[in-house]
């Protein structure tokens, strides 16, 4: 049986003794910590250059603040992030939302926490890629669509037709075959030959 990778995790956290504190925690469940941000902009960039598999990120930081830099990971980066947090409430819920945040845990998390958070920040990241991506293709069969229909030439209204000849007058006052004028505003195309009426008048030798 292969063995499982560990999860790898970044941790965005500016207090030194808080970050140690998560970082030993980290090592006990068996999670890798693959990196320490101290701002929210590093935070950004490491997310970048490492691919964590969950970023842990405190929600007050120097630069970027945890949302702030959510949303930019979110928009570069797309990764599953928990924050940190010393309070809750529901507007900081909502607002962790919108900026693409999985879960929120208050400090000090305890380890059956971060496991909890964890696995719900990335069941929800998955959830998320999998909406975005159906959203694509939903607006690329609409371009699509909308392409199609674009292409298609209806006629309509009344246009005049010569009673004898039978050509139409289009929209500037030119008369056209109507073969012509029905191609260019259709997608209808045409094969000739004769019927039998008119080859008896054209050819009665043949008949």
């Amino acid at each position: 049986m292969k063995e499982q990778k560990p999860i790898r995790i970044l941790v965005a956290e500016n207090d030194f003794m808080v970050s140690k504190s998560i970082t030993q925690t980290l090592n006990d469940i068996g999670y890798e910590q693959v990196g320490l941000a101290s701002n929210g902009e590093e935070a950004v960039e490491m997310t970048r250059s490492l691919q964590p598999d969950v970023i842990l990120m405190d929600i007050k930081m120097p630069k970027l603040d945890g949302l702030q830099a959510a949303r930019q990971i979110q928009e570069n980066s797309p990764t599953p992030i928990v924050i940190l947090t010393a309070y809750d409430s529901q507007e900081l819920v909502k607002e962790a939302s919108k900026s693409g945040v999985g879960a929120l845990l208050l400090k000090p998390p305890e380890a059956f926490e971060i496991e909890k958070a964890v696995t719900i920040a990335m069941a929800r990241h998955n959830d998320l890629m999998e909406l975005r991506r159906l959203n694509k293709e939903l607006q690329i069969r609409k371009e699509e669509l909308e392409k199609s229909l674009a292409e298609i030439k209806t006629l309509r209204g009344i246009p005049p037709i010569c009673a004898n000849c039978k050509k139409i007058r289009d929209d500037k006052g030119y008369w056209n075959q109507i073969e012509s004028y029905i191609h260019k505003h259709s997608e209808a195309e045409f094969s000739h030959g004769i019927c039998p009426e008119c080859m008896k008048k054209l050819y009665p030798d043949f008949v």
